[in-house]
């Protein structure tokens, strides 16, 4: 739609510029014309005698009214004038300099005064509606691209906004279908609780069901505006630590870099966890299990960065503008949705800024995040 909406705007400025340019070339040559005759008509009342009838000379001479113009004669001083407004100015100075511009442009006539040497010269501009018809095309122009400008950035914004509400959509949903088995596997976590109690495995399961809770959580918030609240972004990212040293194998080293202090930011904290969790699972797959992942946070005085790299296969360069699309992937596994939605934890949620700070095929990646603490 957006390459329809730009090929036709090129077309519509192109036919305009086309017919404009015809419309101008004619009415220069008939403006022309004019002045032959206007010239012709000095020269007549030039040469003529006492007794002749130069009414219609006088008539032609008259009837310009929109074509301003200057006649010099040969020793290039002024010897009269028509349509030009120098009231309360250097007259002479100004007329003799607009002849010698028209001359010098190729918009004189000259009149021959019987002696070859004697001669005037009709100097002339266009006219000013020739003028406005000139510039009109251009006008159009800048018309016609504001015009697509809107056009395409209403139809993102359209999209854009339709994209928002499939995603918004998809997640309650898949929230409110997480919740039915999940209260069922809570009750059921209890029973064998009781009925088995010394037995190391059902703890196990209970912290996996409770953290299926909290991803429906997740999921039932995505859509709404969620209250930051003051918390621990140390705490968080130990949260993930925990998490991810759980769920992979002894090859995967996970380096801590924080401050002494603990790091205090106004956040969601359930969203942003799920943020760094996305960044770690996808370092992970991007080492294909083994590796080291570093985890650095980093106290800027009123902003706080968190940084994610990994030693793995990296990304290529024509890739890195294409991580955050919803649907891109590089996995034969998974819908590409992992880091649109960090995205927009990050950005629409905490008003603050995730992207790729640098990546390197073979070497490693590292994703940036930068926020506000208030």
């Amino acid at each position: 739609m957006k390459i329809i909406l730009v090929v036709a705007a090129v077309i519509i400025a192109v036919a305009s510029l086309l017919v404009s340019h015809l419309l101008v070339s004619d009415l220069l040559a008939e403006e022309r014309a004019k002045m032959q005759v206007w010239a012709d008509a000095m020269h007549a009342i030039n040469e003529a005698g006492p007794d002749d009838d130069m009414s219609l000379a006088f008539s032609v001479i008259r009837s310009n009214s929109t074509i301003p113009v200057v006649v010099l004669n040969s020793n290039g001083e002024v010897n009269d004038y028509s349509n030009i407004d120098v009231a309360g100015k250097d007259t002479a100075s100004i007329l003799k300099a607009f002849g010698q511009r028209m001359q010098h442009a190729g918009n004189s006539i000259r009149i021959d005064l019987g002696d070859s040497i004697d001669y005037e010269l009709v100097c002339y501009d266009e006219s000013i509606m020739l003028k406005r018809l000139s510039a009109w095309p251009y006008v159009q122009l800048g018309i016609v691209l504001i015009f697509v400008v809107v056009a395409i950035f209403a139809l993102l914004s359209s999209k854009r906004a339709e994209q928002n509400k499939v995603w918004v959509g998809l997640s309650k949903e898949t929230a409110h279908q997480l919740g039915t088995p999940i209260s069922s596997l809570m009750a059921w976590t209890e029973m064998l609780k009781e009925s088995y109690p010394d037995d190391e495995m059902i703890p196990e399961m209970y912290q996996d069901v409770k953290r299926l809770e909290r991803i429906a959580e997740r999921f039932s918030k995505i859509g709404s505006l969620p209250e930051p609240v003051a918390s621990s972004m140390t705490d968080v990212l130990e949260h993930v630590i925990v998490y991810m040293d759980r769920r992979t194998s002894n090859k995967v080293q996970i380096v801590r870099r924080f401050p002494d202090h603990e790091v205090i930011v106004k956040m969601n904290a359930s969203l942003f966890e799920w943020v760094i969790e996305n960044l770690c699972k996808n370092a992970v797959d991007a080492m294909e299990g083994s590796g080291t992942i570093t985890l650095t946070l980093l106290d800027d005085g009123d902003q706080v960065v968190i940084e994610v790299a990994d030693t793995g296969k990296g990304i290529k360069k024509k890739d890195v503008k294409n991580v955050f699309t919803p649907g891109f992937t590089t996995k034969k596994r998974g819908w590409g949705l992992g880091l649109s939605l960090a995205r927009r934890i990050v950005e629409e949620y905490h008003h603050g800024r995730i992207y790729v700070k640098q990546s390197e095929l073979g070497k490693g990646t590292t994703f940036r995040i930068e926020m506000k603490k208030g």
